[in-house]
């Protein structure tokens, strides 16, 4: 992950030095902006990676220069087999696209519909406690 801030920081500097330039030389607002936007995500990234490597506190394989590919075997996560929030997810997300061309009222019903399909896609697999569950 050490690799990965350095690469994100980097390119942030090297943005930044671009956008500079580019101004000096007679650039267009539009350039500049998206430059400086480009050095502002690419920092925000190599921004998250240094902090959860400090975090994890230890020297992945990655890092290592003699680490092997099967070091980082092992669980990556859980993924949801059988899953129908993504459908809803993915609808709900379309119509707030296409209500910005349709009309604001469609966009506010969109958006409802984004919210509750996000909570319910995110809570899928949340157990309720029993009320009368002993601590």
């Amino acid at each position: 992950m050490k690799t990965n801030w350095q690469l994100f920081s980097g390119l942030g500097v090297f943005y930044v030095i671009l956008a500079v330039i580019y101004f000096y030389v007679g650039g267009e607002a539009v350039g500049i902006t998206g430059m400086i936007l480009a050095a502002c995500l690419a920092g925000m990234v190599g921004f998250y990676l240094w902090f959860t490597q400090k975090r994890i506190g230890q020297i992945l394989p990655e890092d290592r220069p003699m680490g092997e590919i099967a070091d980082s075997a092992g669980e990556l996560g859980f993924y949801s087999p059988h899953s129908w929030w993504p459908l809803p997810v993915a609808m709900s997300a379309m119509a707030l696209g296409l209500s910005l061309i349709i009309g604001w009222w469609l966009t506010l019903i969109a958006l409802g519909a984004l919210i509750i399909s996000i909570i319910g896609f995110v809570t899928e697999y949340e157990k309720p406690i029993p009320e009368n569950a002993s601590h």
